[in-house]
């Protein structure tokens, strides 16, 4: 059985099964939750720049921002197309 992983744009990836919740960046509890994540050496910036747009909450207690949509992440996420397989 391989992992599969999800595309959070630009080419990044992130293990699907380790996945807790994909949330918008916009809420005061979530932005102190990247505050935190970032002082704690536990934050993933894979917005390549761009405006994070989607957040990840990974279950090792990382979070991982994205400059991709919330929803384009969790329909790549429930896509079989969009699923890779390493093996």
């Amino acid at each position: 059985m391989g992992i599969k992983l999800v595309n959070i744009g630009y080419g990044n990836m992130v293990s699907a099964a380790r996945i807790i919740s994909i949330v918008s960046p916009d809420s005061a509890p979530i932005k102190r939750l990247i505050q935190e994540a970032r002082e704690n050496g536990k934050l993933v910036d894979a917005t390549h720049g761009r405006r994070t747009r989607a957040v990840i909450i990974m279950d090792s207690d990382h979070v991982v921002l994205s400059s991709v949509q919330p929803e384009t992440v969790a329909h790549r996420f429930f896509d079989r197309d969009d699923l890779s397989e390493e093996g």
